[in-house]
């Protein structure tokens, strides 16, 4: 018991409900975009694949670095096996949305109709209301692309919304693997009282 307590107070992070409060942080460089698409949108169309091509290498330095590290770290501590599962399922969960709500801003920042070709055909009014309810399209197209269920009905049509494409679906597999390996390591180095 004392020598789990001394780990525990020579640990950077002591707590480590810590990282679910940590974790949306990576959300934070959105912010001046959201600034600068208002205050300044001729230069953020100017620059607008820039600017795509800098918020995807950010969010996969963040879900590589940062999220998956977290997770790693907050998946080797020593408590009960059933609550240190749930725990990182959790996170997992945490970090899926985030992933998910990252490209789906980036998505919308950009104009998924401008970024996306719809291959159906629908109804001139399921068209209006799908064209006014932009955010909640991006959503679905990071949501489809991340779990790569890949629907087909909204095709990239630029090469900043490929490279979007590609990374979110790596990053959707990546997690899917890694989410596996914790698991089986989590199982592996269960206490047994």
């Amino acid at each position: 018991m004392l020598t789990r307590l001394a780990q525990r107070k020579n640990r950077f992070i002591r707590n480590d409900n810590v990282a679910f409060a940590i974790l949306p942080l990576v959300l934070l460089p959105l912010l001046p975009q959201i600034w600068l698409l208002y205050a300044h949108h001729d230069w953020f169309v100017g620059h607008r694949d820039t600017i795509m091509f800098l918020d995807i290498l950010y969010i996969v330095l963040a879900r590589l670095l940062l999220l998956d590290t977290a997770i790693y770290i907050f998946s080797h501590t020593k408590r009960h096996f059933h609550i240190a599962l749930l725990h990182v399922v959790m996170l997992y969960l945490e970090v899926t949305v985030i992933t998910i709500f990252f490209y789906a801003v980036i998505y919308w920042f950009f104009d998924p109709f401008h970024l996306f070709h719809l291959n159906s055909q629908l109804a001139p009014e399921n068209l209006a209301v799908i064209r006014s309810h932009d955010f909640i399209l991006s959503m679905y197209i990071s949501a489809v692309t991340f779990t790569t269920l890949g629907s087909g009905d909204w095709i990239p049509q630029t090469l900043p919304a490929m490279i979007a494409v590609i990374t979110e679906v790596i990053l959707g597999v990546v997690q899917g693997g890694v989410f596996v390996a914790i698991l089986l390591y989590a199982h592996q180095n269960k206490e047994i009282k």
